[in-house]
């Protein structure tokens, strides 16, 4: 899970952890440069956060991590120029392209870094843009200290940790997935997390567009019974404050194949949505499969370009209910009889509301 830290334009700052599978943006959002103006982001890690209730009550985090260790494909001062300052020293890279001015390269960088230079792709052969395989390996990745980010947050190595208002889940979802959903509820929060499915990136073992059961975006990672895992997340509501549960979308394409949502520093209008919901703020309408912000509760003001937010907040019936069913078929076969009742009753209550 990233762990970033936002702030509203009236100074107000929450915490907000998020988990995604691998590739699917988590760095990118840990060091977004909002283009809402009045907000700011820091960030206090992009990858893995260690979550406990203090005395209080009060759900905190760290990172235990000294670095950031991302996806180099995609990185660009278009998308994420925060992680681009972060590695222009100290940094190693790995299967990337190399440049003959002892620089790197990498598909989605600004091809004027290789103007007037030799290129040698990851595999140590000579490279061009007209070369009919990628300069670098799609996972090809840098490694960088943490230290070195221009918005890392001022309590990143707090010993208490941050206190965390917001869990988001998401992935790559072309089709059917809204681009932000609030849970109804605590329980609700941990079904859909246990729900989550995603299209295969180059970060996973499958190599075609497949969409995939990723869990909590942990599927490569658990350690011990589903089931038990499950019951651990369900039983955090006893011992604390939780926080709200949010899935996001930022990769849902129209009938044309295009992405609907620009993402990158616009996905602060998301987050902006989620900082308000936090703080309780009437800004949402009910659907079938959680709260969707209302008319208006997106704010889209100066976005470019236009979006179509029918399209973006759509959630069809159809699609959803063959949702259902995979992720019904899913837990057959990877939780069975220690799948616990509460995500049973969320899984048989969202049928029920498909169904009406």
């Amino acid at each position: 899970m990233l762990i970033l830290g936002i702030t509203n334009p009236k100074g107000k700052k929450i915490y907000i952890a998020a988990a995604f599978p691998s590739a699917c943006g988590k760095t990118n959002l840990a060091m977004m440069t909002p283009t809402l103006p009045g907000y700011k982001v820091e960030c206090v890690g992009d990858d893995i956060a260690w979550m406990k209730f203090d005395s209080e009550g009060v759900l905190r985090a760290i990172n235990p991590e000294n670095g950031f260790f991302g996806v180099a494909p995609g990185t660009s001062m278009s998308t994420n120029p925060i992680a681009m300052k972060t590695i222009f020293n100290n940094t190693i890279f790995t299967n990337v392209a190399s440049t003959s001015d002892c620089g790197v390269y990498w598909e989605g960088m600004e091809e004027t870094n290789i103007n007037n230079v030799i290129v040698t792709d990851w595999m140590g052969k000579l490279w061009s843009n007209q070369s009919d395989k990628p300069a670098a390996h799609p996972n090809s990745r840098f490694c960088t200290p943490a230290v070195q980010c221009p918005i890392i947050d001022p309590s990143w190595e707090d010993p208490q940790g941050v206190p965390i208002s917001a869990i988001l889940f998401g992935g790559r979802r072309p089709k059917g997935v809204p681009l932000v959903y609030e849970a109804r509820s605590w329980a609700h929060g941990v079904f859909i997390g246990a729900a989550m499915r995603s299209e295969a990136t180059a970060a996973a073992e499958h190599k075609e567009k497949v969409i995939m059961h990723d869990p909590f975006a942990m599927r490569p990672f658990f350690g011990y019974n589903f089931g038990d895992y499950l019951e651990h997340w369900l039983s955090m509501e006893k011992r604390g404050r939780v926080p709200k549960v949010f899935h996001v979308n930022w990769f849902r394409k129209s009938t044309d194949g295009k992405f609907l949502w620009p993402g990158f520093g616009d996905n602060c209008r998301v987050l902006d949505w989620i900082f308000r919901r936090v703080h309780e703020d009437n800004c949402f309408v009910d659907s079938p499969i959680g709260y969707l912000p209302s008319e208006g509760g997106l704010n889209i003001t100066g976005l470019q370009p236009t979006v179509n937010l029918n399209e973006l907040f759509d959630v069809p019936i159809d699609f959803w209910q063959t949702e259902v069913n995979e992720i019904e078929q899913y837990f057959k076969m990877q939780v069975g009889e220690f799948l616990p009742k509460s995500i049973s009753q969320q899984l048989n209550e969202l049928k029920k509301r498909l169904n009406n």
